[in-house]
């Protein structure tokens, strides 16, 4: 029988003391992994967090109705606000149209008819020499004095450093010296003196090379600003027209499903949702394609026809003050033309006649009643008997009888002055009424978009608060 040993020592094992070989132990190597131990919890984002419980809210009929009531909701006030926002964009181009670039374009093309009245004023005083009346000296200060008064006005409306802005003072610089130059010319000329002719149609190269190329320009300038107006103005809001089809889309579907869930033809809630924004979507659509055809028909029976008026009675101007250089310089100023030589400014009159014609035959086409077109007519004849007795006193001077050309242009009566007047009257009635044509569309257009933008703003929010009203009258059931 054996006994267990009685100590409590543990009993040998293998090592140096036993004589048994034991392997060497292996130091932690570096970069080794570290034991495995229990994982770590991932932490989820709100995100994901926020779409789990919108996932098991959705399994619930209380939760899906309160999905489908805050998507509603967001769909309303979202029709709304971009209806708002486009159509806010639309009447302020519509504003600018009426109240700022037209009346600007309408400024710009003055400036060039004071200009090249001034210098036509300028001429006919100088061939009447010490007989120039006080109408004709009148009226070159009262176009000196509207060109400087648009200048200024034109320069408060524009944007600072831009090209019409470096264009206006251009012309303020231009104004003063064209002036200095007329003043010497007629000094001059009373006393006698031929220079006093170089002097005048030095001003007039002035004019014509520097002063009237650089309020065309003004014009263009002003004419593309009112194009870009109208431009943003006239387009229909896509936008919020797609967005009134989906928010009137999603009513009618929720409607259909509280139906086929309840029985219930009506949820209140939802019908004033719904009507609010049918509301809004024909308002929009009504008013904005009223707006449109009144914008549109502004352009095409206003501002096309002022732009034609416009430059046919510069043509008009600048004809009259050729023709009345012609008879200052007497041959002095020529132009080569192929082999022709030929008095520049004869030459530039008949060019600017042959404008004129155009602009008038133009201009009838566009007239839309017998109260523009009856001047537009009237300047016609006037045009053609003008060029008759132009034609008469041109024989005149060709033949050196420069007296009788004179006064076949400048004289009292039967002169080529009286078919002027009469054709620059005219023009100047016809481009009144073409105004008037104006303000009435443009404003039609602006008037029926008054109101829209807050409107739709108000109009939403009470759609929205309809829809979570009714969606609120299905949820109180549950509770």
């Amino acid at each position: 029988m054996t006994y267990p040993p009685k100590s409590s020592s543990a009993p040998p094992g293998p090592g140096p003391a036993s004589g048994v070989p034991t392997m060497p132990a292996i130091p932690p190597q570096p970069g080794a992994p570290a034991p495995a131990g229990p994982a770590a919890p991932t932490r989820r984002t709100a995100f994901a967090e926020g779409a789990d419980r919108v996932r098991a809210a959705a399994t619930t009929e209380p939760g899906r109705l309160r999905l489908i009531g805050a998507v509603l909701a967001l769909l309303v006030v979202a029709f709304g606000a971009v209806t708002a926002w486009q159509m806010t964009d639309r009447a302020a181009a519509a504003d600018d149209v009426l109240h700022s670039s037209q009346p600007l374009s309408s400024d710009a093309a003055d400036i060039y008819r004071s200009l090249a009245d001034a210098n036509t004023a300028a001429s006919s005083g100088f061939l009447a020499g010490g007989q120039e009346t006080a109408a004709s000296r009148d009226r070159y200060e009262k176009d000196i004095r509207t060109a400087a008064a648009k200048l200024v006005t034109a320069a408060a409306n524009s944007e600072p450093n831009s090209p019409s802005a470096q264009t206006i003072s251009r012309l303020n610089t231009l104004l003063p010296r064209y002036k200095g130059l007329v003043e010497r010319a007629r000094t001059y000329n009373r006393q006698g003196y031929p220079v006093g002719g170089a002097y005048l149609r030095y001003a007039n190269n002035v004019m014509q090379k520097q002063m009237l190329p650089a309020a065309e320009d003004l014009y263009k300038k002003e004419n593309q600003h009112l194009r870009d107006d109208y431009g943003d103005a006239t387009p229909y809001p896509w936008a919020a027209i797609a967005l009134g089809v989906v928010a009137l889309a999603a009513l009618a579907w929720a409607q259909r499903r509280n139906y086929r869930h309840t029985n219930r033809v009506l949820n209140h809630g939802l019908v004033a949702a719904t009507g609010t924004a049918t509301v809004v979507l024909l308002w929009l659509v009504v008013g904005h394609t009223v707006a449109r055809a009144s914008l549109n028909g502004s352009y095409d029976h206003g501002v096309r026809s002022l732009n034609v008026l416009h430059d046919a009675r510069i043509a008009s101007l600048k004809a009259r003050g050729n023709e009345n250089l012609s008879l200052v310089a007497r041959g002095a100023d020529t132009v080569k033309v192929g082999d022709q030589t030929y008095d520049a400014y004869y030459y530039d009159f008949d060019k600017d006649m042959a404008v004129l014609g155009k602009g008038l035959a133009q201009a009838e086409k566009l007239a839309d009643d017998s109260s523009g077109s009856k001047p537009v007519v009237a300047a016609e004849g006037n045009m053609k008997v003008w060029k008759e007795r132009h034609a008469s006193a041109r024989t005149e001077d060709e033949n050196g009888n420069y007296q009788t050309a004179l006064d076949k242009v400048i004289g009292a009566k039967g002169a080529t002055g009286e078919c002027f007047d009469s054709v620059d009257g005219n023009l100047a009635r016809a481009l009144m009424h073409e105004q008037n044509e104006f303000k009435q569309s443009a404003g039609n257009g602006l008037d029926a978009m008054t109101g829209l933008p807050a409107g739709a703003a108000v109009l939403a929010v009470l759609g929205a608060a309809g829809a979570v009203l009714g969606i609120g009258r299905r949820l109180s059931e549950y509770r």
